[in-house]
């Protein structure tokens, strides 16, 4: 099927590995040269993008069951996000149970889904120990915003440090932001041997790279960034760090996600996807599921490749949930993150 709204798949035959579970045989991205003719290939058809993306929100909604299994896959996906200034050990520790049980007891009990968790718990560097301690013996891996968050415009060396340390201090995932004037200047060389050192600083912790996408000025430069970052090692690429005035939107995630299609065709290497910023509500949350199912497949609705970053969704999911149980609608207060 030929892909009308993104281009920049070659004529390569498709991988022949056994389907099997990603979390079993899943291999980490080890990156590849700077194919600067795959680069210049790539082009966005605008308008057929939004159409494309227009389409899934219009849609008739999965209903009663369906949806409720639906949510709970979506909870199980989220990275719990806490990245304020005024974040304190108690508010970390906090979230951090609420991600070992993300609904009420007794709506784990009825759906039984006992033992549901989410993705993982995202924080500052300094915020890591607080939430390693409250996740003792859980599994859930911390994930930590490094190379400057945000903005990342600090010095590249003190940047490169920043992942060391955390690496060092027990994140198991880093989320690191690229330098968006690489993009808007077309610089990609620069953007290749960045995303690679900060790759190689990773060491055994995954690297989801965000790509600030509401700063790149086109669909075609987000499509080119998360084609570079894919080639030097990224193990995720991620819209947003959620501080911009656009965050991830479907047109941008429909981009992403093609080229990651696009990457897994012509390596064979599976690479995750998180959109971040603005995903506050299940019926959005409904709408990637659906995106990811239909360009990507099932193989990528696991944690392991496809994770939210959010914190207020989980609130409006448990109230769709309480729903779902009871029948009854409750107040939003009543499902506070911590």
């Amino acid at each position: 099927m030929q892909n009308h709204e993104t281009t920049g798949m070659r004529d390569t035959r498709k991988s022949t590995r056994p389907t099997a579970l990603p979390q079993v045989t899943e291999t980490r991205n080890p990156g590849m040269g700077l194919d600067m003719d795959w680069l210049s290939a790539v082009a966005v058809n605008t308008s057929a993008v939004e159409r494309r993306a227009a389409s899934l929100p219009a849609r008739r909604p999965v209903k009663k069951d369906y949806q409720a299994a639906w949510l709970l896959r979506a909870v199980s996906c989220i990275d719990l996000t806490t990245l304020s200034g005024d974040d304190t050990p108690g508010r970390v520790k906090r979230l951090a149970m609420k991600a070992r049980q993300p609904l009420r007891a007794d709506l784990l009990a009825a759906l039984g889904m006992e033992g549901l968790t989410t993705g993982a718990v995202c924080v500052y560097h300094e915020m890591i120990a607080p939430a390693l301690e409250a996740l003792k013996g859980s599994g859930i891996p911390v994930a930590a915003v490094s190379t400057g968050f945000p903005a990342g415009l600090s010095p590249f060396r003190l940047r490169v440090e920043e992942i060391r340390e955390s690496v060092a201090a027990g994140a198991r995932e880093i989320d690191i932001v690229i330098s968006r004037r690489h993009v808007l200047t077309g610089n990609w060389q620069a953007l290749y041997e960045e995303v690679k050192t900060f790759r190689e600083a990773c060491g055994p912790a995954h690297m989801k790279a965000i790509l600030a996408t509401g700063e790149l000025g086109t669909l075609r430069n987000v499509a080119r960034a998360s084609l570079v970052s894919m080639m030097a090692g990224a193990d995720f690429i991620k819209t947003s760090t959620g501080k911009e005035a656009v965050n991830a939107t479907l047109p941008v995630s429909l981009v992403m996600i093609r080229m990651i299609r696009a990457y897994h065709a012509q390596t064979g290497i599976r690479v995750g996807y998180k959109p971040a910023g603005g995903i506050s509500k299940a019926k959005q949350a409904l709408a990637y599921l659906a995106l990811i199912k239909e360009e990507l497949g099932n193989e990528w609705l696991t944690p392991h490749l496809f994770r939210f970053g959010a914190s207020s969704l989980l609130g409006d999911i448990e109230r769709q949930l309480e729903h779902h149980v009871t029948g009854h609608y409750s107040a939003s207060y009543r499902h506070a993150m911590g």
